[in-house]
């Protein structure tokens, strides 16, 4: 197993609401194996943003454990140091949502290279793969060098997913990463999430789109207010959603 969650639980404090306690994970419990695509699904309100950003640490967990195996050993994510969580963000771990947040004027093109640049590739040889990945996305080569602040909503979740997938993780976390583009450019976007990655990447996703999960997950999780309900094979998942 690449990551074990045990007993996760995250819990917010609504101060401008006298201090009303909001759970937006209860107690969830799963492993997701090495080189899986691991499918969360839920209505709205079940806890599934709340899960990514706990692994990823945006969210600081409120107990529980994280355990996930790096290339240096075990890594409990929701107690280890900021330190560590980035540089685990920088060399192993990606992450992506529908929401593209990145330093203003800086050409799309560049947004995509820079993690590749961080990694140490030579620059030229970044862009020319930052390039084709947008390429593969359907991005107009015309907005190439243009500045994402000025983008559509579907045009900068093609950044934002260029971007994340760009390093090739060992850990990739999908958040809703397609919610927002056409069907031709999904489609072309879960190509290149099979394809550019290989088996060595992980995916733990959310997906709003039961014919995306179908394609590609492996096992599928099922929250729903905050809690597991359970975890099913991609298999079972199909026969149910036919039913």
């Amino acid at each position: 197993m690449i990551l074990e969650i045990d007993d996760l639980s995250k819990t917010f404090e609504m101060h401008v609401i006298d201090n009303k306690c909001v759970v937006g994970l209860d107690g969830v419990s799963f492993d997701v194996r090495e080189g899986e695509f691991f499918a969360v699904v839920g209505e709205s309100g079940s806890g599934k943003s709340s899960l990514l950003k706990s692994i990823y640490r945006s969210y600081q967990p409120s107990s529980g454990c994280i355990v996930y195996r790096s290339l240096d050993g075990p890594v409990d994510l929701a107690t280890c140091s900021e330190q560590q969580v980035l540089k685990l963000r920088g060399n192993e771990i990606g992450y992506t949502s529908q929401f593209l947040d990145e330093i203003p004027r800086v050409p799309a093109v560049d947004v995509v290279a820079r993690p590749l640049r961080e990694g140490g590739m030579d620059p030229d040889a970044a862009r020319d793969q930052a390039t084709e990945l947008l390429r593969a996305l359907n991005l107009p080569e015309d907005l190439f060098d243009a500045f994402p602040a000025t983008f559509s909503g579907g045009e900068r979740q093609r950044v934002n997913l260029a971007r994340a997938i760009a390093p090739q993780p060992r850990l990739l976390l999908l958040d809703e990463p397609t919610s927002a583009l056409d069907p031709d450019t999904r489609a072309a976007a879960i190509d290149l999430l099979e394809t550019y990655l290989d088996e060595s990447t992980t995916m733990v996703g959310v997906f709003h789109n039961p014919e995306v999960i179908r394609d590609i997950a492996d096992r599928v999780a099922m929250l729903e207010n905050g809690h597991l309900e359970r975890v099913v094979d991609v298999s079972d998942y199909r026969r149910e959603a036919l039913l």
